[in-house]
């Protein structure tokens, strides 16, 4: 029997077409953008394994500033986000880019000093207050510097105070979390922190939480999925299985879980 050779293509490309669509159903990988104080933490060590065991995934973590890893969303290089800046985080859904939004868990930011805390930010009434306070002495801050959440929030308070950060004393180092804790310990100068970074960290530091407790320093944390609609080649099953698992029972219990020194890093906040 005679067959032309566009027929044998046609049956060639009949036989491939399926297994291709199977093995894009198949992937067993999850590209996660997320935030450097999910993983210098620690908490993401903590939970992928258990995850990544009972699923049978593997989770590719990208971690750096929560403005970086919404640009990774944007641009489609990844398949979930998980983040910590809610204004920018309502854009990225709102403008299309993601959706099913979950808020996961939270915990808070701190202002970390020297002992001496020669700002008096221990006796400030607001974050705001204390944050202003630091400005009219022009002393040492520490800026990560790298459109974080943490760098976000710490925008917002000097927009709130109504001050421009570019006194004396202010250096915006364009790091993560860590750096800028060890830089600011470096420099005896002061530093907005999230409070689960700094507790992985303190061990290494001589700075101490000289504020902490107000309302406006609560620091949210959400999982959100990709558009299928605009990213129909991500892994988009696999993200849905992480974000199931990570709000399901078992995730939140392990974020309430997980602790330094015997403190709690993260409180689960999914309902």
């Amino acid at each position: 029997m005679h067959f032309n050779k566009k027929f044998c293509a046609a049956l060639l490309m009949a036989a491939i077409l399926p297994f291709t669509a199977h093995a894009g159903n198949d992937n067993k990988v999850i590209k996660l953008a997320t935030t450097t104080s999910t993983d210098n933490s620690g908490l993401l060590a903590y939970l992928l394994p258990t995850f990544e065991k009972q699923s049978g995934y593997s989770v590719q973590v990208i971690a750096t500033g929560t403005g970086k890893a919404l640009r990774h969303g944007r641009n489609g290089d990844v398949d979930v986000v998980m983040t910590h800046a809610p204004a920018a985080e309502t854009d990225f859904v709102n403008d299309g880019y993601g959706r099913q939004p979950r808020q996961l868990m939270a915990n808070d930011f701190v202002v970390l000093g020297p002992k001496a805390d020669p700002a008096g930010l221990r006796q400030a009434s607001n974050a705001v207050n204390a944050f202003s306070a630091i400005a009219s002495k022009e002393l040492g801050f520490v800026s990560r510097g790298d459109e974080s959440g943490t760098h976000m929030k710490e925008l917002a308070l000097w927009q709130q105070a109504n001050i421009d950060p570019n006194f004396t004393g202010y250096a915006a180092i364009g790091q993560g979390m860590g750096p800028a804790m060890l830089t600011a310990n470096e420099m005896g100068a002061y530093v907005l922190a999230d409070r689960g970074t700094y507790l992985a960290f303190m061990h290494k530091l001589d700075l101490e939480v000289v504020f902490e407790g107000d309302d406006s320093l609560l620091n949210p944390y959400q999982v959100i999925l990709l558009n299928e609609q605009k990213y129909p080649d991500l892994n988009h099953t696999g993200a849905q299985a992480f974000s199931d698992w990570l709000v399901s029972d078992q995730g939140q219990q392990m974020i309430d879980s997980f602790t330094i020194n015997d403190q709690p890093l993260f409180k689960a906040t999914y309902r």
